[in-house]
C-alpha cells in the first residue's frame, strides 16, 4: 500500500505546517525538518499538527528535527517547502545524507528551481541517483496561524509536476497521487519553471501595494490589492512569461485560464477571476516588505525569465520594470543573486538542447560540451 511511504517535509512555515499536517492526518508517517530549532521546540514536545478550513482535523507526526540526517534517513519522499532562496543550501545539506532512489519535490520549484538541485547534487555527491522534480505551483492556499496549526482555505484543483529525468514523472506521480490526486504530469521542468504564476500574483501587486504593507495597513492581498488598474499590469507581465513560453516550446497556459482551471473561478480579466476567486477570499496581504514576494519571487522567478528570454533575443520590459523597482526600493541586485540562463545551464543552448538538459540533467550538457 502507498500510505507504507514515508515523507519529510522541509521547512515549517505556512505551507510546510498545512503539508505535513494533512499527510499525517491521512495516515502517512511525516517527519518535519527545520533549520531553525527555536521555531519547532513547541512542536518536538507535542507532534500534533491541526487544521482548520478545507481540511478539519488533525495529524501526528512521526519526528520533528533540526538534524537533516536524522530528517531524511529511510525516507522515500522528501517534500522542500522552503522559498527559493533556500534551494541550493538544502541541496547542499542534503546531499552527504541522501540514499539512491530516493524523491526529491519542489514545492514549488519556481523559475528553475529543480535544474539548480539536480545540478547541486551531482556535483555534491559526484554522481546523481536522486530523482529531482518540481511542482509549478504550491498546493495549497493556507496560511499558518499558530506552530502547530494551518488554515487550508482552498486546494488546487490540478498542478503540474515534472522531474529530472522526465522518464521518472509518472513513476513520482504513481506513489504521491494517492495523497495528492491533483499532480498531473508536465512534459520537462522548462514546462514547469515557466508556468511559474508567482511570478505574476506576487513581486508586481506587493510592490504597487507597498505603501499600505508597509506601514501595516491591513487588506486582503489578492481580492483587494489587485485593482482593475494593477491587473492590466498583471497581463502584461504574463504575456511577456507566454510569449518566452512559446519561443521555448513550452506549452503555456494564461494566468487568467489557470485561475478558472484551478479555482473554477470566472472572468475574462485578471482582475475579474480574482474577484470571483473564493479562494483569495479573507488572505490577509503581509505585514511588511521583508517577504518571500520580493525576496523568493524576483530573483527566482522573474530574474531567471528575463535572463531566459534575452539569451533568446527577447526583450520583457514589464518583467524588467518590476525587477528594477525592486531592486531600486532594496538596495539589492537581484540579478547578481538569482538564477539566470548561465547559471541555469542554460546559456547558448539551442531550444533542443534546453529541453534534453531539462529532460535528462546535467550529464547531457556535458556531453554536448564534448561534442563543442
Amino acid at each position: 500500500m502507498k500510505k507504507e511511504l514515508t515523507y519529510c517535509i522541509i521547512g515549517a512555515g505556512n505551507g510546510g505546517i498545512a503539508m505535513a499536517g494533512y499527510l499525517a492526518k491521512i495516515g502517512y508517517k511525516v517527519n518535519l525538518y527545520n533549520r531553525t530549532l527555536e521555531k519547532i521546540l513547541p512542536l518536538m514536545k507535542d507532534r500534533i499538527i491541526y487544521l482548520t478550513g478545507e481540511e478539519n482535523g488533525h495529524g501526528v507526526l512521526n519526528k520533528v528535527t533540526s538534524n537533516m540526517e536524522e530528517a531524511i534517513k529511510d525516507v522515500d519522499i522528501i517534500m522542500v517547502t522552503v522559498p527559493a532562496i533556500g534551494h541550493y543550501y538544502i541541496a547542499k545539506e542534503m546531499a552527504p545524507y541522501l540514499k539512491d532512489g530516493q524523491i526529491i519535490i519542489l514545492n514549488p520549484g519556481r523559475t528553475g528551481g529543480a535544474l539548480e538541485v539536480y545540478e547541486t547534487l551531482l556535483r555534491e555527491r559526484k554522481k546523481n541517483n536522486i530523482i529531482v522534480a518540481e511542482a509549478q505551483t504550491f498546493i495549497y492556499a493556507s496560511r499558518s496561524t499558530a506552530f502547530n496549526h494551518a488554515h487550508i482555505f482552498k486546494s488546487k484543483k490540478e498542478v503540474t509536476l515534472a522531474a529530472i529525468p522526465a522518464i521518472k514523472t509518472n513513476y513520482v506521480l504513481e506513489l504521491i497521487n494517492e495523497a495528492y490526486p491533483q499532480f498531473i504530469s508536465a512534459k520537462d521542468v522548462l514546462e514547469t519553471s515557466i508556468n511559474n504564476y508567482g511570478a505574476i500574483f506576487h513581486p508586481a501587486p506587493t510592490l504597487l501595494n507597498s505603501g499600505h504593507i508597509e506601514r501595516g495597513a491591513p487588506f486582503e492581498y489578492y481580492t483587494e490589492g489587485i485593482t482593475p488598474s494593477i491587473g492590466n499590469f498583471l497581463e502584461k507581465i504574463d504575456r511577456e512569461r507566454m510569449e518566452l513560453g512559446r519561443m521555448l516550446q513550452v506549452e503555456t497556459v494564461s494566468a487568467t485560464e489557470w485561475l478558472k482551471e484551478t479555482y473554477g473561478t470566472k472572468g475574462e480579466t485578471i482582475f475579474e477571476a480574482v474577484q470571483n476567486n473564493p479562494a483569495y477570499k479573507g488572505l490577509q496581504a503581509p505585514q511588511g516588505l521583508h517577504i518571500r514576494y520580493i525576496y523568493e519571487d524576483v530573483p527566482y522567478s522573474l530574474v531567471p525569465m528575463e535572463s531566459m528570454a534575452c539569451s533568446l533575443g527577447m526583450k520583457t520590459p514589464a518583467i524588467s520594470s518590476i525587477i528594477n523597482v525592486a531592486q531600486l526600493m532594496t538596495n539589492r541586485d537581484f540579478r547578481e543573486e538569482g538564477r539566470t540562463a548561465d547559471r541555469l545551464g542554460l546559456e547558448g543552448l539551442t531550444i533542443a538542447e534546453m529541453h534534453m538538459l531539462a529532460r535528462r540533467g546535467t550529464i547531457v550538457k556535458r556531453r554536448l560540451e564534448e561534442v563543442v
